[in-house]
């Protein structure tokens, strides 16, 4: 299935779409389950700010589902003539643009920083309560939230469109289906924008970093005194902390997308050094990761917009609204490594991209 996801994927976006549209239906007749706007206690809790927090912060039931039955039957119907290769006329350019704009609007539009919340919370959650016992008030409930559960699962269906897109290019434009090669997929400018990207992934989130350290070790940085108490009081700065550290982790992850240590495991890693690292293992965390982070950003950047920022609040938001720059940087560090990385295609023959570039892959451990 992973080798021919090319040929199933269209099909598996369009089953989505049906079962979303009809739920549309059933949330537009009343049905119960409803996880947007009025129907998420999170957005309700933010009053006039929840058109802040989410563009869909004031929807309704009698509004929005029969949008969501309408998008979601015509994808419906997309999904299955993509699968099918129906390119005539001007189908050949109205599907794939329905299709990417379904993925834009179901991985950024619609997100909010839950989403990263959730999926960033949750090692942090598990290592804390299993050996720890922290944070006490803390339940499990508290971070699986089905509206929080809801924006992930659109978020896949929203990557599942974009490869829906992909694979619909590949055989209208003659590529390859299985590695995408043919006309028009030369990766040079890929290639040399990588590198720049990564390092712009690796500076993005480190602003963000230092202030949550610096909170976790006594550093206010000018906001609220009661509101730092509070927080040193229910270890939110640890938290905060901790979450930091991931991310900074992450971003030195990052800088691998270029280096020898990204494509062949170090000789401190016993039992792996010496092995060249499967590409997938970090182009579909780092896309995974781009997405969250782009969208949390974008979240960001509309609050500081709407409600300013001054010496008191900049560390609150400030910080995540170059998250953008971190997930454009990460997605495009993480595309241009899958071009390097890819070897010869057995479906195709076209050869890897190290025979094209003169020179095979390292094959021994890095020092």
């Amino acid at each position: 299935m992973r080798t021919r996801w090319t040929e199933w994927i269209g099909y598996a976006a369009a089953a989505w779409s049906l079962l979303y549209g009809s739920l549309g239906v059933y949330w537009w007749f009343g049905g119960a389950g409803f996880p947007f706007g009025v129907g998420d206690p999170e957005l309700r809790g933010e009053g006039e700010d929840a058109l802040v927090m989410s563009l869909l912060g004031w929807a309704t039931p009698e509004v929005a589902g029969p949008v969501i039955a309408a998008l979601g039957f015509a994808g419906a119907l997309a999904g299955v003539a993509m699968a099918r290769r129906w390119s005539g006329g001007p189908a050949r350019w109205l599907l794939p643009a329905f299709a990417w704009t379904v993925a834009f609007g179901l991985t950024v539009l619609i997100q909010d920083s839950r989403a990263l919340i959730t999926v960033a919370y949750t090692p942090i959650l598990v290592v804390g309560k299993l050996f720890f016992g922290w944070p006490e008030q803390a339940e499990w409930g508290d971070l699986f939230r089905l509206p929080r559960l809801n924006l992930l699962l659109c978020m896949v269906a929203g990557f599942a469109w974009a490869l829906t897109a992909v694979a619909y290019r590949r055989a209208v434009v003659g590529g390859c289906a299985r590695c995408g090669r043919g006309k028009g997929s030369d990766s040079a400018l890929l290639r040399r924008w990588g590198r720049p990207a990564a390092w712009v992934a690796f500076a993005a989130p480190m602003v963000y970093c230092l202030t949550r350290w610096a909170w976790a070790l006594g550093f206010s940085l000018g906001i609220d005194p009661e509101f730092y108490r509070a927080g040193q009081e229910n270890g939110l700065w640890i938290a905060g902390a901790a979450l930091a550290t991931f991310g900074a982790l992450g971003a030195v992850l990052t800088l691998g997308l270029f280096q020898r240590w990204g494509e062949v495991f170090p000789r401190w890693m016993i039992g792996l050094r010496g092995r060249r690292v499967p590409p997938m293992l970090a182009v579909a965390p780092a896309t995974f990761v781009a997405l969250l982070v782009t969208s949390a950003g974008i979240m960001y950047i509309r609050a500081v917009a709407v409600r300013g920022v001054s010496v008191s609040t900049w560390p609150l938001a400030l910080p995540e609204t170059l998250w953008v720059f971190w997930g454009a940087g990460l997605f495009v560090a993480a595309m241009a490594y899958r071009q390097r990385r890819r070897g010869a295609c057995a479906e195709c023959g076209a050869e890897s991209e190290a025979e094209v570039r003169g020179g095979p892959f390292p094959t021994a451990a890095p020092r």
